[in-house]
């Protein structure tokens, strides 16, 4: 096979290749872009605020995003995870003991159990039993809607994380494409520089010995 043959075959595959990576990287970006958007309209939606710098709790103080981005509006996957896992999360604790909703059941269906016995034989510790049933009950109340929303904006921060990570891998395929097409346009440059007669790795002619 001829050099300058070789040369264009190899310049128009990475060419080809060069466009796939291209349309790949245009898919990540608009995966990107959509993501982002998606998260930031949603989240932006829901008006959530991060409480003002002067309002903090001095647990909250402790935590550098709480204080970064206080006074702030929630728009953003990483504020989102700041506010479900540092200000949801510290305040569910600190309500429950760190009991989830799941753990507050128990002593729910126990305090019922207590108060049904004691309407039936007129405890007079029912009114102390139904005050600690619809404190434990209003608790487990709160600790759901906690939950369900820190739930809510983690989902966000992983989908914005989706997003990042899309357009990260869009950046390397912008790379490749820059890459191939250098080396292509070098290996059609390299191809009509070459003589058209040129073979590609031909065998050295063997010198005769003409001495004998």
């Amino acid at each position: 096979m001829k050099r300058r043959t070789l040369d264009i075959l190899f310049s128009i595959g990475g060419l080809g290749l060069a466009v796939l990576l291209l349309v790949i990287g245009i898919v990540l970006t608009s995966n990107a872009n959509f993501a982002n958007n998606y998260v930031r309209d949603q989240l932006g939606a829901q008006n959530i605020t991060f409480t003002p710098a002067d309002q903090l709790s001095d647990d909250e103080k402790k935590v550098d995003c709480l204080v970064e981005n206080a006074g702030k509006e929630l728009t953003t996957g990483k504020q989102a995870e700041c506010y479900a896992n540092e200000y949801i999360g510290l305040h569910l604790k600190n309500m429950a003991g760190g009991k989830t909703y799941a753990d507050l059941g128990e002593p729910q269906s126990q305090l019922r159990e207590q108060v049904a016995q004691a309407q039936q034989a007129n405890d007079p510790a029912l009114a102390d039993l139904q005050k600690q049933l619809a404190d434990v009950s209003a608790q487990r109340d709160t600790v759901f809607k906690g939950e369900t929303l820190r739930g809510l904006l983690l989902t966000s921060y992983g989908f914005s994380e989706m997003g990042a990570k899309a357009g990260q891998a869009a950046t390397v395929m912008y790379l490749g494409v820059a890459l191939l097409l250098l080396l292509s346009l070098a290996g059609l440059f390299h191809a009509f520089r070459t003589p058209p007669s040129e073979a590609f790795a031909a065998p050295e002619a063997k010198k005769v010995d003409t001495a004998a």
